[in-house]
């Protein structure tokens, strides 16, 4: 069957129509979804997607963070095809194992900071920081220290959303009406863009960690097991700490038995032009790393969390007769999705996707930078493939718009009406697309999204926003 074969065989409104029946999407804007419900996507190749009604765009978001290496990657399709052949599942409890997980977890462990060589395997990014958790409660258990349960996070911080990983990301708007569990404190975002007026960079570093010696004494460090943070924050703003500020972070942590995770969901597998960008790019060894998403590009549902040695030790160590790790999932190391992430992995390295990262990401920062020409854009920000572009009202003042305004909307559907896939997430549009970009895409991007801001712009002053 042809790709056009495949698009015809799809009746467009009946799937748009069971689509708003039946499928409750992840945040959902229920305002609008009632009445427009959602575009539907139904082919991808390369850095393109295409919808239901054959439109083709730009892939601006690389699915979600996730499709590094590129849709539409036959050989990650043959390589899940024949391990689900040869066997698609098998429980990898009480002593059981299987190859690709095998495999996996030794090239894990050869691709990560030296400490880091046990992998424990979840389904995706939520699940991978909700494991840590309770490993980290585990392991202070062990240690005599059942008293440090609460966990160091961040305002603006995502770490998912089943209910721990909820609990520790720090957007307001992701936890409004719903519970979390009273174990986490956050600090202060790392917001470079809106530190307080008149003080430098390292002087906000300075305060930063300032906050965080403030808290460990205002909360005992007894009572704290771990420290939990990305990189670089995504989906609360792509925000860059000033410089200096992670490693501080985790000499504090250290001198105070505070285990210091890094959660690279985001991060990892490439986005920074790395494999794990933590001691690579911000030169510190975090006690766990986190990994999904870009770890098997989305082919396939995966996390997982890399455990020092030292933790190992701790963890590995019979707690009495049986001597069971009692946790994990079904699905931990399932086979088909360690095959696609065996095969990503291989992509990245033959064809040099980081080294593109690294060549092509400095250049798309440049240009992005040039849309700060607008008059509604505040801020433009990130590193490589991993840009957010915040929208504001005044750039003086920094205000930002109405949120009835809904400007970042307004800005993704101008680029989508042009070819091009950007994620709105209030005021703010982030680009995080495929690693296989070039310079030429880039222009191409650029140009679309200088006529999307354009058109905001007079939409903005005809609705009489600005």
């Amino acid at each position: 069957m042809t790709q056009q074969q495949a698009q015809a065989s799809y009746d467009a409104q009946d799937l748009w129509q069971k689509d708003k029946n039946h499928f409750i999407h992840p945040f959902t804007d229920f305002s609008l979804f009632h009445e427009k419900g959602c575009d539907l996507i139904t082919n991808s190749d390369g850095i393109y997607v295409e919808d239901v009604h054959g439109n083709r765009f730009i892939d601006g978001i690389a699915g979600l963070w996730c499709v590094n290496v590129g849709h539409g990657r036959a050989e990650i399709g043959q390589a899940m095809a024949e391990q689900a052949t040869r066997m698609a599942y098998f429980s990898t409890f009480n002593n059981l194992s299987n190859a690709p997980a095998t495999e996996l977890a030794a090239k894990l462990a050869e691709l990560a900071p030296a400490h880091l060589n046990h992998v424990f395997y979840s389904c995706g990014g939520s699940t991978a920081n909700d494991a840590t958790i309770r490993l980290v409660h585990y392991y202070f258990n062990r240690l005599g220290k059942p008293s440090k349960k609460r966990i160091l996070s961040r305002t603006n911080a995502y770490h998912g959303t089943t209910y721990m990983a909820a609990s520790l990301t720090g957007i307001a708007s992701n936890n409004w009406q719903f519970d979390t569990l009273d174990l986490v404190t956050h600090l202060s975002e790392a917001n470079c863009y809106r530190r307080p007026e008149g003080m430098s960079k390292a002087e906000y570093c300075d305060h930063l960690v300032d906050e965080l010696e403030q808290t460990i004494e205002r909360l005992g460090a007894d009572n704290i097991a771990a420290f939990i943070a990305e990189p670089i924050m995504g989906a609360g703003g792509v925000l860059v700490a000033p410089q200096g500020y992670h490693s501080r972070v985790q000499a504090i942590c250290r001198a105070n038995d505070i285990l210091f995770i890094a959660d690279e969901v985001v991060t990892g597998f490439g986005r920074l032009g790395h494999f794990f960008a933590s001691e690579a790019v911000f030169e510190t060894q975090p006690d766990i790393i986190n990994v999904a998403k870009g770890l098997s590009s989305g082919y396939a549902p995966l996390g997982a969390t890399l455990i020092s040695d030292a933790l190992y030790e701790v963890l590995s160590t019979p707690q009495g007769p049986g001597g069971v790790l009692s946790t994990g999932f079904t699905y931990s190391g399932h086979p088909v999705s360690c095959a696609a992430a065996l095969k990503n992995i291989e992509i990245i390295e033959r064809e040099g996707i980081c080294e593109n990262v690294l060549e092509v990401g400095p250049y798309l920062e440049s240009q992005l930078k040039t849309l700060a020409s607008h008059e509604t854009v505040g801020d433009v920000r990130g590193s490589h493939f991993m840009m957010a572009i915040e929208n504001v009202a005044n750039k003086t003042t920094k205000e930002l718009l109405p949120v009835d305004a809904r400007v970042g909307d307004r800005v993704a559907a101008e680029a989508q009406k042009r070819g091009l896939i950007i994620r709105p997430v209030g005021h703010l549009n982030i680009i995080s697309p495929p690693l296989i970009w070039t310079r030429q895409v880039v222009d191409e991007v650029v140009a679309i999204l200088n006529d999307a801001f354009a058109a905001t712009t007079r939409s903005l002053k005809t609705d009489g926003y600005l």
